[in-house]
């Protein structure tokens, strides 16, 4: 097992991307933010919760997508659908989507799929905490960026919460 991110290092990373997210969407006007079921959840929260100590937390729209059914490489499986929480509308929207690991693309592509059942937004943009910026098999680049990495295709990256896990981290599993 090799460390990409230590506990701490996490926590620094997870409070910069929440003040680049503010620095582009001042006092969130017309922003809403929106984690991917089912780990970018932890990292949405995570990144959430570092906004509200910033701005007012009335301001803050935050929603919950799942997109099990949206995937077009897992069809011929049977999966349980997580719960989708978007209490407001995206329509022309600037929507800020929130994931853990950004890898082929797909789970982003499906996660566009899904949103626009919901209305069609003015702006997507994505935040990610740790970029495989090689393993991409889809156009999809990230706008706010925990970490970016290098790695091969075998190679796993698993980001442990504190919440979940016991510990937070990220590091490559054997």
């Amino acid at each position: 097992m090799k460390t990409i991110l230590t506990g701490q290092q996490l926590s620094i990373t997870i409070q910069r991307l929440s003040h680049q997210i503010l620095e582009n969407h001042l006092q969130l006007e017309n922003t809403v933010l929106i984690g991917l079921q089912p780990r970018g959840i932890y990292v949405s929260d995570r990144v959430v919760h570092e906004i509200k100590k910033l701005v007012d937390p009335s301001k803050v729209q935050y929603g919950k997508l799942d997109i099990t059914f949206y995937r077009d490489d897992v069809r011929n499986q049977m999966h349980v659908a997580n719960k989708t929480e978007i209490p407001f509308t995206i329509e022309n929207k600037n929507v800020v989507l929130i994931d853990d690991v950004l890898f082929t693309g797909r789970t982003i592509r499906a996660a566009l799929d899904a949103l626009l059942d919901f209305g069609r937004p003015a702006k997507v943009e994505l935040c990610i905490l740790i970029d495989r910026r090689f393993s991409r098999e889809l156009p999809i680049q990230p706008d706010y960026v925990g970490k970016a990495i290098d790695s091969i295709i075998t190679q796993k990256v698993k980001v442990a919460w504190e919440a979940k896990d016991g510990k937070d981290e990220v590091y490559f599993a054997e």
